[in-house]
């Protein structure tokens, strides 16, 4: 069958909607649950890049007690101010503590008025708050280490957030492409051409790299906030991803190299056309008027025989180039003048080369009067 061609769902197996509605879960929590751990996914085998659930474990999760308040009890989360309230301490020293790394968000958004909002799971703060070590971080007064921290600036939720969504990305992976493609979704793009040379395996860790909640706001005006949230900020934490990304490429280097495109035979070479060299340039001459034949008078030839012959070709001329009067019109107007037809000179002889038609007879006028010339005149008497 081809790969392209569409597989429906196995029957042991639904999609992460139908899923959520048999678990009595919203679609949000039901990804929570997925992201900690709660939820076991497998890849989908349709080449869709999503993820299914299996029926076995939806029937695991709907046989444990208590269900399904249980399980919607592991995945409700808070904010500061809930949280504040359910360990018994006021909103700014929930805050300092979650500042410092010591509360660990589990989600976060950004509200239509551009905050940022962080969300607790409601079961981690009533662990934190049942300990006895920690007593002395909810009343009295704050260690001084945590208020000099505190004073630099320090804020590691988004660092704790991050850290919390790669791990259920290593989870999920199944190879070590795949754990490259998670350790590179909270790097920047810079960082990951720097580490990954090749270009062909950086397409296809670029192509595995899975998309984090926060992403989803790339376009909007608060991308910016987004992407501060989802990349890593500080220089160790970058310097760590680094090291953990070079060290999956490699390893998958050596397990399965990464895909590349089909090496192409080089067609047989054929001769190139040649372009036709250009014709030589021509310069057509000024053509002049040829000249009007002088009648040779030959020998022999008399004057008032050469004028019969001129008389009518003078004549025939007159008649042709004979000037038209204008011819008055009644009334005192403009006179008339007639169209009269250009005559076009009689076309000189074309000249004859050898071999391109009849050749006419020599005339033998010039040897009779040669001739003529050579013989003995009779003595006079």
């Amino acid at each position: 069958m081809s790969a392209h061609t569409f597989e429906p769902v196995r029957s042991d197996t639904c999609t992460p909607s139908r899923a959520a509605r048999e678990l009595s879960f919203l679609r949000g929590e039901f990804d929570l649950a997925v992201q900690l751990g709660h939820v076991r996914t497998v890849p989908d085998e349709g080449g869709g890049g999503g993820r299914l659930v299996e029926r076995a474990e939806i029937d695991r999760l709907r046989a444990q007690d208590g269900f399904p308040d249980t399980l919607r009890d592991r995945v409700r989360v808070v904010g500061t101010t809930d949280g504040a309230e359910l360990m018994d301490i006021s909103a700014g020293r929930f805050t300092r503590l979650a500042r410092l790394g010591l509360l660990i968000p589990a989600k976060v958004y950004v509200n239509r008025y551009g905050a940022v909002v962080w969300l607790y799971l409601t079961e981690e703060l009533k662990h934190f708050a049942a300990v006895t070590e920690n007593t002395h971080l909810l009343k009295g007064r704050t260690p001084e280490t945590l208020r000099g921290q505190f004073a630099e600036g320090v804020d590691l939720r988004a660092r704790n957030w991050r850290m919390r969504q790669l791990g259920c990305l290593l989870r999920q992976a199944e190879d070590p492409w795949a754990r490259a493609g998670a350790l590179a979704a909270l790097l920047p793009p810079v960082e990951v051409a720097d580490v990954v040379e090749d270009p062909y395996e950086r397409a296809w860790v670029n192509r595995l790299r899975p998309a984090l909640p926060g992403q989803t706001l790339a376009g909007t005006s608060f991308a910016h906030v987004a992407e501060r949230i989802t990349t890593a900020q500080d220089a160790d934490e970058i310097e760590w991803l680094r090291s953990d990304l070079a060290h999956s490429v490699e390893e998958a280097r050596a397990l399965s190299p990464a895909p590349r495109p089909a090496v192409r035979t080089r067609p047989t070479m054929r001769p190139t056309a040649q372009p036709i060299p250009p014709l030589a340039r021509t310069v057509t001459a000024r053509v002049e008027p040829m000249p009007t034949p002088v009648p040779v008078n030959p020998a022999g030839a008399t004057d008032e025989s050469m004028a019969g012959k001129a008389e009518p070709t003078t004549r025939a001329a007159e008649s042709l180039m004979r000037v038209v009067e204008p011819r008055r019109i009644p009334g005192g107007r403009a006179p008339e003048r007639r169209h009269v037809p250009r005559v076009r000179p009689a076309p000189g002889p074309v000249p004859r080369f050898p071999g391109t038609g009849p050749t006419p007879p020599r005339s033998t006028r010039r040897l009779r009067a040669w001739l003529r010339r050579e013989a003995p005149r009779p003595t006079e008497v």
